[in-house]
């Protein structure tokens, strides 16, 4: 799986629940996915999220919650765009 935005237009796809997907994009930039977490098996080892889909596991289909950016990445996407 590689984001769109790194060149997976054309690549294969993978159904996932939106509060996962948007979970995968709250704690990983799209480089990182690219790089590192580009499937399934990397993605259900790294220990963050590993800890969310054992929150999630055991709610209804239809569950839904608001996801947030986190804190280490939102402090990272400011300083980025800082002007020095």
């Amino acid at each position: 799986m590689t984001p769109r935005l790194k060149g997976g237009t054309h690549m294969g796809t993978v159904r996932l629940h939106q509060i996962c997907h948007s979970a995968i994009h709250a704690r990983f930039s799209e480089t990182e996915l690219a790089k590192r977490l580009d499937d399934i098996e990397s993605l259900r080892a790294d220990p963050e999220l590993a800890a969310f889909i054992e929150w999630v596991g055991d709610k209804p289909p239809s569950f839904h919650a608001p996801t947030r950016m986190t804190r280490d990445r939102r402090e990272a996407k400011a300083s980025k765009n800082r002007w020095v």
